[in-house]
């Protein structure tokens, strides 16, 4: 299976300014994900798609880094992944090559790691399904069960009665997707999806499942960071 990894990284963010380029314990935010597609095996070509001529020169540091400029119209806040996805593999064909699945590797989730991803994908390839995520354990206090309604100052059930379970042990184990790494097929991707009917999820830890959309969100990647780092000088 020939695999195209696509890192979309717009120059415009309206929460976190540039937020593609803030300095992440000592680089960018992007060159964290840039690195971890490098370094997976099942992605055959990795792209950086980008409006942003900046960005775009983050290729200078990666010379196996392909950049494909983005129009304008594919790089705005409506504008959907399917577009872009479509935009990268009309450029590659028209230079013969062609990709038999698309991985998506998102900038706003720097933690991910190279085993991720591979992950990820060998999980389509075993499963045969038409597209796989990673996705991450949600945390009991935001349990579906726990989520409320305001009706004034009442609260009342948003999906279904609490029912008095209030410890972790007594809920279903609920995943959501952490925008970490999106796997779709040829087939889905064509039909004008990304994540399908039909998908598999790979479970990610919480301290991996950072998704940067507020400068709360950087700090506290930051934090992981240096706690790692803490942890790794101890064990030296």
């Amino acid at each position: 299976m020939n695999t195209l990894g696509i890192v979309p990284a717009r120059g415009g963010s309206k929460r976190v300014p540039r937020k593609n380029l803030q300095d992440l314990s000592g680089k960018p935010l992007v060159d964290w994900v840039i690195e971890a597609g490098l370094g997976a095996r099942r992605i055959d070509t990795l792209a950086l798609s980008s409006d942003d001529d900046e960005i775009l020169r983050r290729a200078d540091s990666y010379p196996k880094l392909v950049p494909l400029r983005r129009p304008a119209e594919l790089a705005t806040d409506t504008a959907p992944a399917i577009d872009y996805v479509r935009h990268a593999l009309t450029v590659f064909e028209r230079d013969g090559v062609h990709f038999d699945a698309v991985v998506i590797l998102q900038p706003s989730s720097p933690l991910t790691l190279p085993e991720d991803i591979d992950a990820t994908v060998g999980l389509l390839e075993q499963s045969g399904a038409e597209s796989a995520v990673s996705v991450v354990l949600v945390d009991h206090w935001i349990h579906p069960s726990k989520l409320k309604l305001m009706q004034g100052d009442r609260l009342v059930p948003y999906l279904k009665e609490e029912e008095g379970r209030m410890a972790a042990h007594a809920l279903e184990q609920v995943y959501v997707r952490n925008c970490s790494v999106y796997v779709a097929r040829r087939s889905a991707i064509e039909r004008g999806l990304i994540v399908t009917e039909e998908c598999r999820g790979y479970v990610m830890p919480r301290e991996r499942s950072v998704d940067i959309n507020s400068e709360l969100d950087l700090a506290f990647a930051r934090f992981l960071l240096e706690q790692q780092r803490s942890e790794a000088r101890g064990k030296l």
